[in-house]
């Protein structure tokens, strides 16, 4: 198999136990794991995750979990191992505003930004829970192990 770009649900379900995704998204990894492919890790993906893990930690009155799932994402995502997207945005501003035109709303903006940092780096493959990823035509989408063939 090839590189296969990671998801924010996919993320947050492996870095969060109690995430409504964590089995189907730990599963994924191990299949992914057992094919050999490169999962790719943006950063924007990761700033995301943070975000969302944040605040559901906060609004769960979870807080003693933040430094345990901040701790794994440091240790499993070291900043050299980063796919850095974001600078990228000046170039690649309008392309992102017109995939998200062309699916009518489907992927928002950083959902765009994903799939054409993918495009641009021959990346083909997204694991992602979100079938908003279904309408874009050079990404293949992979849910669960049987996506992989």
């Amino acid at each position: 198999m090839t590189e296969v770009g990671i998801d924010t649900s996919v993320l947050i379900g492996l870095l969060d136990p109690k995430d409504v995704w964590h089995e189907a998204a730990t599963a994924l990894k191990e299949a992914l794991q057992a094919h050999q492919a490169n999962i790719a890790v943006f950063d924007c993906v990761l700033a995301e995750a943070i975000s969302t893990m944040a605040r559901r930690i906060h609004e769960q009155r979870r807080e003693a979990d933040l430094d345990h799932l901040l701790g794994g994402i440091l240790a499993d995502y070291p900043h050299e191992d980063i796919l850095w997207v974001l600078p990228d945005v000046p170039a690649l501003y309008h392309d992102v505003v017109e995939l998200v035109r062309s699916t009518q709303g489907a992927l928002n903006f950083n959902d765009a930004l994903i799939a054409l940092s993918c495009h641009h780096r021959d990346i083909p493959f997204i694991a992602s829970f979100d079938r908003d990823f279904d309408n874009v035509a050079w990404l293949h989408r992979l849910a669960t192990p049987d996506d992989l063939g």
